[in-house]
């Protein structure tokens, strides 16, 4: 298939289409300002504004969409993080709150469910009676209580002038809490997990059901071509919950959901951690064009078997934790061997760029992207 009927279409929405894009796209996250300083020569955290761009010069795949990384709109130094973080340890604040190394800075608290101390709280607990989440550590912390409100947060990330969707364009809705990811970051794990199973949690379910319906309405009226849909079914081992759970409480939403957004018009791409064998048919099924995973997954067995799926995160980081060049080579020329069985192939590290690679590491594999990346 060639991409003659999208000629002005930009490559990382070409990959989406499954339309083998010459120069193949790259997605990477990206927390990694030792490599940058590294690379360029110049310190990320005295001069973050020149580094950047400096990187935006290197390696162009990496100056523009979703994969641009962001440039500093003045050169004021950074602060660099406590270098009591710097061995990857947890950091306690003096609210003793405990926070862990993440890019050039420190993360937030990791606490979720800290509002419910048992169990009779969760069951409770009402989502649209509570449906200002705005300030909850839920990731997606917004107000769901109208599509209203989530219309007048999300329209003004898009252009005014766009009308529709712009043809060609890669720009697209982001979801955090697809389905999967309510209950857990809302209550936690630990007691996520001791409810899960109850009869009285399907109407917990029902409700956060209700919330996104709202929010996928509101992303079918956005002017964009696609919706990324992110939620952490499995892990590096695979499914969390059962096989018959998620047909109970996830597949048959995402099918709804993603219904209305195809339904104007939209691609749906599933965004997921960990090892995504066990949910990728699924998944598809239910109406997502591509999957965008870790390098626990069988990527190139997707490949086989969906014809010119969109897949990303290949990439493995423990291969450049390594730092062994062959490998990092043979890891390259292996992601390159799937882009060559599917037209919806995009590079990427699936499990992060974080800031204790080593940087040589990296360089490395950016150079051989930069290099390689090309049908």
């Amino acid at each position: 298939m060639t991409t003659d009927r999208h000629p002005q279409a930009d490559t990382l929405y070409q990959a989406f289409m499954g339309l083998n894009p010459k120069r193949i796209p790259v997605w990477e996250n990206w927390s990694c300002p030792d490599a940058e300083t590294f690379i360029t020569g110049i310190d990320y955290y005295e001069h973050p504004r020149r580094c950047r761009l400096r990187m935006r010069e290197l390696y162009p795949m990496l100056a523009s969409g979703v994969t641009g990384l962001d440039v500093p709109a003045t050169d004021d130094p950074k602060p660099r993080p406590p270098t009591d973080a710097t061995d990857g340890q947890a950091v306690t604040d003096d609210k003793g709150l405990r926070h862990v190394r993440w890019g050039d800075s420190m993360t937030a608290e990791w606490d979720w469910g800290k509002d419910f101390d048992d169990i009779d709280q969760v069951l409770a607990f009402s989502p649209l009676a509570n449906a200002d989440f705005r300030g909850k550590p839920v990731i997606s912390a917004l107000d769901f209580r109208s599509e209203e409100a989530l219309y007048n947060f999300y329209r003004p990330f898009y252009p005014a002038e766009w009308t529709g969707p712009q043809p060609g364009n890669s720009t697209f809705a982001f979801f955090y809490n697809t389905m999967f990811m309510w209950p857990m970051l809302t209550f936690g794990w630990e007691k996520f997990l001791e409810v899960c199973l109850l009869p009285e949690f399907e109407r917990i379910m029902d409700e956060f059901a209700e919330i996104n319906r709202r929010v996928f309405k509101t992303f079918a009226k956005l002017p964009v071509n696609f919706v990324v849909c992110h939620d952490d079914i499995v892990n590096p081992r695979g499914l969390i919950c059962s096989p018959a759970w998620m047909r109970k409480y996830i597949y048959p939403r995402y099918e709804e959901f993603w219904s209305i957004v195809k339904a104007a018009g939209k691609e749906v791409i599933f965004m997921t951690d960990g090892n995504a064998d066990p949910v990728a048919d699924d998944v598809l099924a239910c109406g997502a064009r591509g999957i965008i995973s870790e390098g626990f997954t069988d990527f190139k067995a997707l490949a086989r078997r969906y014809e010119n799926i969109t897949l990303a995160g290949e990439g493995d980081n423990r291969v450049l934790s390594r730092n062994n060049p062959a490998e990092i080579r043979a890891m390259v020329d292996s992601m390159l061997e799937t882009s060559r069985m599917t037209g919806g192939y995009i590079m990427s590290i699936g499990n992060h760029i974080p800031w204790n690679l080593p940087p040589e590491a990296v360089k490395l594999y950016l150079d051989l992207v930069h290099e390689k990346s090309w049908r």
